[in-house]
């Protein structure tokens, strides 16, 4: 059986593509490095992390971009030899403004070299390619109209190398995230509706012409959540279909898993499969709700190794001049303060356990009080706690939506760790736990979520991670040292 989701943690945004025997899923990484998030199977169940694709500046320029800002819904198709990533990084998206720039590169195999990016038209987000049968492309995105009362507009079309836009479906709820597929004498149209929260679902239309007009299926949503808060899959939504070897069919979708009904998800949107039937024409899953167990296609079960050191970075890439890895030895030179969205120094991986360990030792001696080096539980930079080696001595601090707490003081101290416990977080240092619980639903999509008079301030997209984090912010060179880094569930 598959067991959801297939790619717990922060996986959001699934895009999925067969190529031969292979299959690869391209997920969102919004303000984290490496861009775009590749997963490999052989077999639907098992998934090996390749990394990520826009690995450096060339292709991705992260400074400075908005807590779950950066890069939004990849699109990973397959064409005329070539793989194509089309995805868009968002500047803003505040106030009733989307600043995006859609961007596509090509390889010949997944694993690169990539092509400088070309931009595209950024009228919208959630961009897409469609390959047809007589060798064009075409671009598709949701229309985002900034005007006052405005906002999503509905999903335009237009052909790549020549052609202007073209609106095939206008606005029904918050719809977005839309891929284009041809099977069987129609063209099917799959878009992610209801907005990304508790409401979200897929939903396919069809028409026999690429241009519409398309017709819904009259049995409604493909996938949805929505009815039922018993589900132990929530917000279940933006869709993408792949067709297996033996000719049946998935859905790959996003979902997440609340610690209560309806409330906060610290792991935040996970990536998770759904089998297809097609009945009467229609792709459908079974009830129209996310399973957590599905079965399997009829594939070779193919296993593979645990990959250690699954890091990522923050705002920008992993460089020579701020990060090195020496086997299980990480050296971190300083960056900004927490607050900062330039040049932050925190390596961290993703939380894929609703209870998981997190543990480190730290060689750090601080210069100065503007310096400071240990571990974090982070979400975005107004959500997160640190435990750090000070001029102060050991300090564990505390940021819910931007007001910072003290909650600790303790003497010096060299192993340093995090327990997550369901929502409650606990911190230790050399074998002695920090006396006090924190919430650790503060490290979620909806404590992240903050809207002031109906205007967007900042949104949650992204999940909790688990770090190594130095500040040093007078920028004099301070520089830690950790080793035996360990994560367990």
């Amino acid at each position: 059986m598959i067991r959801n989701p297939v790619l717990p943690g922060f996986h959001p945004d699934p895009s999925v593509l067969r190529v031969g025997d292979d299959y690869y899923l391209a997920t969102s990484t919004f303000e984290w490095y490496p861009g775009v998030r590749v997963h490999h199977s052989r077999d639907l169940v098992n998934w090996r992390p390749l990394g990520g694709i826009l690995t450096d500046r060339r292709l991705l320029d992260l400074s400075g971009v908005p807590d779950s800002g950066g890069v939004w819904a990849p699109d990973l198709t397959y064409a005329n030899g070539l793989f194509h990533l089309l995805y868009g990084v968002m500047d803003t998206y505040a106030h009733g403004y989307k600043d995006i720039a859609n961007y596509l590169v090509t390889a010949p195999a997944i694993e690169g070299p990539w092509s400088d990016p070309v931009r595209l038209p950024g009228r919208g987000f959630d961009a897409s390619l469609f390959h047809d049968d007589d060798g064009a492309t075409y671009l598709l995105n949701m229309v985002f109209d900034s005007r006052p009362g405005h906002g999503f507009a509905g999903i335009e079309l237009q052909r790549l190398g020549g052609g202007k836009p073209r609106l095939i479906l206008e606005n029904r709820n918050v719809t977005e995230g839309p891929h284009v597929y041809k099977i069987g004498g129609w063209y099917y149209l799959m878009v992610a509706e209801g907005g990304t929260g508790y409401e979200h679902c897929v939903s396919v239309l069809r028409s026999r012409s690429l241009e519409g007009p398309y017709e819904p299926d009259p049995a409604g949503p493909m996938l949805t959540a929505r009815h039922d808060p018993g589900l132990e899959l929530q917000k279940a939504g933006h869709g993408c279909l792949v067709q297996t070897q033996d000719g049946n069919w998935y859905v790959t979708h996003l979902a997440a898993r609340p610690y209560t009904p309806r409330g906060r998800c610290v792991l935040g949107r996970e990536t998770a499969i759904q089998r297809v039937d097609w009945v009467d024409g229609w792709p459908r899953v079974a009830g129209g709700v996310p399973a957590v167990e599905v079965p399997m296609p009829a594939l070779p079960p193919h296993s593979w190794p645990p990959v250690e050191g699954d890091w990522s970075t923050l705002r920008r890439p992993a460089s020579p001049d701020w990060v090195s890895f020496d086997g299980d030895r990480i050296t971190i030179t300083g960056g900004q303060s927490p607050y900062g969205l330039r040049a932050p120094s925190l390596v961290a991986r993703r939380v894929t356990s609703a209870r998981c360990t997190f543990e480190t030792t730290v060689a750090f001696e601080p210069d100065s009080v503007h310096q400071s080096a240990g571990i974090t539980a982070y979400y975005n930079s107004r959500n997160w706690y640190h435990l750090a080696l000070t001029g102060d001595g050991l300090v564990l601090t505390g940021s819910d939506r931007g007001a910072r707490t003290v909650h600790f003081t303790g003497g010096p101290a060299s192993r340093l760790g995090v327990e997550f416990d369901g929502p409650v977080l606990r911190f230790s240092y050399d074998g002695r736990p920090v006396p006090v619980e924190l919430d650790a639903t503060i490290l979620s999509d909806e404590n992240a979520d903050e809207i002031i008079d109906g205007q967007i301030r900042s949104f949650g997209f992204t999940g909790a991670f688990v770090g190594l984090w130095v500040q040093d912010m007078a920028g004099e060179g301070g520089r830690a040292t950790f080793d035996n880094t360990k994560y367990l569930e």
